[in-house]
């Protein structure tokens, strides 16, 4: 079923790439005429700018190897998947209305990540309608396309919802003005298993409220200083059974259904108020730039179980070894991708990042853990050094080696430890 969707995506998208360089220029019609652009993606562009159509793509092919911790025997186990094969439409209508298209085609279930109406006309504010990802955290708000790492930080795991959809859908306003940039969304989430799932008896669904604020004091070429804070919240069902479960930044953990090893940090039967708070600054100067977040979360919990409190935090050095400086959008509040200066080589970067996440307080005991429950604190912390080659603005090519300890938590085998080698290939046009 993967190959079906990928082979149609792939030959969708060879054909864009044909058309969009047999009819580059500008095109004269009956009506406006049209400036059709091909050097990122496809996009067609009226010359009164009421209407333009855009598509982007992305390919991103994926290679795991890793053992101890991160499988269920400690024994090394390996994963090759595509962890991303998007096709992405958006563009104007009548000036003031947008719209996005964005699905997915690397799994069996193949769905629409973002797909929303947009209105613009009371610039300098957006107003979002329909299946929109919140975004809490400065990770979370650059694309996956550009992010330093391979896959983005474990803090991001103790709280999945704050920067997923969940099958749901929801409004979203956001706004930049000056050295400002702020959004604020609030999300039906339609996730859940079973019995377990995110609606009241009556069927309605829960709703989440993310909040995000970003200044940036400086926004140069070469130097950026990036401070921000974020809120979640959302009100949950009685018995509702919640549980953090961090792949702890490799992904083929779920995807090697065999050995992969997804260990359960904590949990609690809910019952009221789950939200949680972030913050988050980068400061880049040059090739240099170093970067760090922190999160917290708590979860009330119904009678005869204790409530859920987790945080964590991470710290990122990296350094272009060609010059290159990281590219950063002020709407958005975010990094973009380096482009190369020279053709030949392209662009190298280097990095380190360390995470540490920690469970405080858990009702439910993490997995392999013997002893009192009110003594868990299960914990991660993990060391990723990496490096990337962006050969050009389409091609990056990464690898990645991770080392990872934990605390009060071990596999069916009884590693607290555990390495792992990611390697990645990305297409982007």
């Amino acid at each position: 079923m993967i190959r079906k969707h990928f082979a149609g995506f792939a030959a969708s998208a060879l054909a864009l790439a044909v058309s969009a360089q047999a009819f580059a220029g500008t095109v004269t019609t009956d009506g406006a005429d049209l400036v059709i652009r091909t050097k990122s993606g496809l996009e067609v562009e009226t010359t009164d700018k009421e209407f333009s159509f855009k598509i982007n793509g992305r390919i991103q092919a994926d290679a795991d190897s890793f053992d101890g911790f991160y499988t269920k025997n400690g024994e090394r186990a390996d994963e090759t998947y595509f962890r991303r094969a998007r096709l992405e439409i958006s563009g104007v209508a009548f000036t003031d209305w947008g719209y996005t298209f964005n699905r997915n085609f690397g799994n069996d279930d193949s769905d629409w990540d973002e797909l929303a109406i947009h209105y613009n006309g009371w610039k300098p504010v957006q107003v979002s309608v329909g299946r929109i990802k919140p975004t809490f955290g400065l990770e979370e708000a650059v694309s996956s396309k550009w992010i330093t790492a391979i896959e983005r930080s474990a803090i991001y795991d103790l709280a999945p919802w704050l920067n997923d959809h969940e099958d749901g859908e929801g409004i979203r306003v956001r706004t930049t003005v000056g050295m400002f940039h702020g959004e604020a969304g609030a999300y039906r989430q339609d996730g859940g298993d079973g019995v377990d799932m995110l609606e009241d008896e009556d069927g309605a669904n829960n709703t989440s409220f993310v909040l995000r604020g970003v200044i940036a004091p400086i926004v140069e070429k070469d130097q950026v200083l990036h401070l921000g804070a974020n809120f979640g919240k959302r009100d949950l069902e009685e018995g509702y059974l919640e549980r953090i479960r961090p792949r702890l930044s490799v992904r083929g953990t779920t995807e090697d259904s065999a050995n992969g090893n997804r260990a359960t940090f904590g949990g609690t039967r809910t019952d009221g108020s789950d939200q949680a708070w972030g913050l988050e600054a980068a400061y880049m100067i040059g090739p240099f730039s170093v970067q760090g977040e922190y999160l917290t979360r708590t979860v009330d919990a119904q009678d005869g179980f204790e409530d859920l409190e987790a945080s964590g935090y991470n710290v990122q050095l990296a350094y272009t070894l060609t010059g290159e400086s990281r590219s950063y959008k002020l709407d958005g509040g975010k990094f973009d991708k380096i482009k190369p200066e020279n053709k030949q080589i392209g662009a190298w970067e280097v990095f380190y990042r360390f995470d540490d996440i920690t469970v405080d307080e858990t009702g439910i005991a993490p997995s392999g853990y013997v002893g009192a429950l009110d003594s868990a604190e299960a914990g991660a912390k993990t060391h990723t050094i990496g490096v990337n080659w962006y050969a050009n603005e389409s091609v990056k090519l990464s690898a990645n080696y991770l080392k990872t300890s934990v605390d009060d938590v071990v596999n069916a085998n009884g590693d607290d430890d555990g390495d792992a080698i990611s390697l990645r290939a990305q297409y982007v046009f």
